[in-house]
Order: C-alpha cells, then sequence, then structure tokens
C-alpha cells in the first residue's frame, strides 16, 4: 500500500442502498439518471471513444520534441503547478507572435 489516504467518504458510500434512487439536481447534467427512458435517450445519441482518441478529422496540433532547459526556467514553470509544460508553450508562442510584429513592421 502507498500510505495515501483515500479522499473517499466511505462511510457515505456504504450507506447508499442498491435500490436507492441516485441524487440528481437538473444542473448536474443532461438527463436524470432514474429516469431510465431519459437515459436511454441520451445514451443512444451518446458516441463512446477510448481515452485519448480525438474525434474525427482532428489532427494532433503539436509535436512531441526533445528540449533541454535551464534548471530555473524548469524550476519556475513547475512551481506554477500542472499545465506548467503547457505555459512554456504559451510563453514562447506569446515571444514568437511579438517578434512577427515586431519583423513585420
Amino acid at each position: 500500500m502507498s500510505g495515501k489516504k483515500s479522499g473517499t467518504d466511505w462511510a457515505r458510500v456504504r450507506a447508499i442502498r442498491e435500490d436507492a434512487p441516485i441524487p440528481f439536481d437538473p444542473e448536474d447534467g443532461p438527463y436524470d439518471p432514474n429516469d431510465e427512458a431519459a437515459t436511454e435517450a441520451w445514451l443512444s445519441r451518446t458516441r463512446v471513444r477510448k481515452p485519448g482518441q480525438r474525434g474525427p478529422g482532428k489532427a494532433p496540433r503539436k509535436r512531441l520534441v526533445s528540449l533541454r532547459l535551464s534548471p530555473e526556467v524548469i524550476e519556475h514553470f513547475r512551481a506554477t503547478g500542472p499545465g506548467w509544460q503547457t505555459r512554456i508553450d504559451e510563453t514562447l508562442r506569446k515571444n514568437v507572435a511579438r517578434q512577427r510584429r515586431r519583423k513585420a513592421s
């Protein structure tokens, strides 16, 4: 075991009876999961994709490269939390756009 504490409220989960209705608020989703006809109608219109699959006609917008960065740059962006690689990309794209504007003027 990893020793990591679960965030699940197991007492609440164990208290749920199998035949109990699923709590639902209209703001929760597109259909009431307790309404079998509504559930079937919604699922019949839904296409299920495997994780990582892109939609039809979607080409990858980014390319995988190997890049060496200074430790200071990596530490700075990692400290900003998840999505740090995307933020590096955004910073570089802004710099490219700024340079293109300078060349154009």
